[in-house]
């Protein structure tokens, strides 16, 4: 899917579950990413909380009351962690707070923060990814799969789900963890290196 039918089909998805009455949290990759979406749903009339780096004060605040009945929170994956979210009153039997990714993020355990805020405490909650092979980290880590599943479904105007967009996906964060490990390790051997050489050029 391309970015605009992704925006779409978040879009859709929000404007379905906000029927039922529960609240939704809306991860975002970034503040640019959090105000596109807050726009389209201002334009679909719906109201909605806004948390990302600009509204950092309110964080706690906005994210503790995100699972009131009918509450739509948009936040950045990193906004408000450590904060949890209380159901409002009657939330439970409606099934609890439902998240959505507005994309995967290159590390797998940002994701796994992010769902895990959907059942906390043994709280009922559902959590989904609605993501692009335009989302930058893919385009990134996997340019070979993202080009050969482009070919693959260039006549689809919808939903495409299979194993090779699966993997795409998984690909890409192994890929993104293997170099952010490699860096750390570069990191630490630098840092390493500095000790032993300022240690004895401070020796008489």
């Amino acid at each position: 899917a391309n970015k605009s039918l992704q925006w779409k089909c978040i879009l859709s998805e929000i404007q379905r579950i906000n029927l039922t009455g529960r609240p939704i949290l809306v991860g975002t990759p970034s503040v640019r990413a959090s105000q596109h979406l807050s726009e389209l749903l201002d334009e679909a009339k719906l109201e909605h909380q806004l948390l990302n780096a600009v509204q950092h004060r309110k964080e706690a605040q906005i994210i503790a009351g995100a699972g009131g009945l009918n509450k739509i929170t948009i936040a950045t994956n990193m906004a408000g962690r450590g904060t949890d979210i209380m159901l409002g009153r009657g939330v439970v039997e409606l099934g609890g707070l439902h998240v959505i990714a507005a994309e995967r993020n290159e590390s797998g355990r940002i994701d796994r923060q992010l769902f895990g805020r959907c059942a906390r405490q043994g709280d009922p909650g559902t959590a989904q990814a609605i993501v692009s092979l335009e989302d930058h980290f893919v385009s990134r880590y996997s340019a070979g799969l993202v080009r050969y599943l482009n070919r693959r479904f260039s006549r689809s105007d919808g939903d495409i789900r299979c194993r090779a967009t699966d993997a795409a996906f998984k690909q890409s964060q192994r890929r993104a963890d293997h170099l952010a490990h490699r860096r750390r390790l570069s990191v630490m051997k630098s840092d390493h290196w500095l000790d032993e050489h300022l240690s004895f050029a401070g020796k008489d």
